[in-house]
């Protein structure tokens, strides 16, 4: 049985309005990423006390918290942002979720990601220690212009920290959006560190976000192969049908019902059982 959850500020800036459109799809679970145009790591203690209460009020667990850790520049000063993993753990722990997303930093224009390495590998291992103190996984998402953009470096990110409170997060999109066909050039390698899979297809041909199945992810191989492998985690749906931009996306309600209809349809022909 496969778990769907999703980015729920894609729907709606308004808390509840996430948690109404969601609860209505059948979803159980919410991947947190903003509430009231707010980043949850920027939320106010009693906003987080009524997200924490609304969660409860329609029956709905948190996934994982998306954050924004790890997008910033590999060049800016670290030491303020290890504070802010701390209180992502601290957020991940109050809302109950035993994930965080996070990134492994942008890379200036036209260098040679080689050339940061060390300090990526270095700052990874910082906020590791973090999530293994709280108990805690991490789920790098592979973004694009961050070093583990492509499934090499992701693969050299996870080996080189070498702790089993890292993971990957599985994006077909943000792969499509770097050149990469993703269950082709990634998925062998990848696979053994996947956790989670976030629901976002894209066109090769400009890095065009749309539906899932719909774009060049190769999304439904993807899910026959997980099913193989004997995958047994969440879906997080991204949709980012409206809009798309550093610290989020937006779809809206319609759109992200769209997103949803579209991703089932896929489980449903693959006769794959979800909840």
């Amino acid at each position: 049985m496969w778990t769907l959850s999703g980015f729920s500020d894609e729907i709606s800036p308004d808390f509840t309005e996430q948690c109404e459109v969601v609860s209505g799809l059948g979803m159980k679970y919410v991947e947190v990423r903003s509430a009231w145009d707010v980043n949850i790591l920027d939320l106010s203690p009693d906003q987080l006390d009524t997200i924490k209460k609304t969660l409860s009020t329609y029956g709905l667990k948190v996934s994982s918290i998306g954050s924004p850790i790890g997008k910033i520049a590999v060049t800016d000063d670290f030491a303020p942002h290890l504070e802010r993993m701390k209180h992502a753990a601290e957020v991940a722990k109050l809302l109950e979720a035993p994930y965080i997303r996070i990134f492994s930093f942008f890379m200036p224009a036209g260098d040679d990601p080689a050339t940061h390495r060390a300090e990526v590998i270095d700052r990874m291992r910082a906020l590791v220690r973090v999530a293994e103190d709280a108990d805690l996984i991490l789920l790098h998402e592979n973004e694009k212009e961050i070093y583990g953009d492509v499934p090499s470096r992701c693969l050299d990110l996870i080996r080189s920290v070498g702790s089993p409170y890292l993971r990957l997060a599985w994006d077909p999109a943000n792969f499509v959006q770097v050149g990469v066909r993703p269950y082709t050039d990634g998925y062998a390698q990848l696979r053994p560190h996947v956790e989670y899979v976030q629901i976002k297809d894209a066109l090769l041909a400009d890095g065009t976000v749309v539906p899932a199945g719909q774009g060049d992810g190769e999304v439904a191989a993807t899910l026959r192969a997980l099913r193989h492998d004997g995958f047994d985690g969440f879906f997080s749906l991204e949709p980012h049908l409206a809009a798309g931009h550093t610290t989020g996306g937006f779809s809206g309600p319609e759109l992200f019902t769209t997103a949803w209809r579209a991703f089932t349809g896929l489980l449903d022909t693959e006769e794959i059982e979800y909840a």
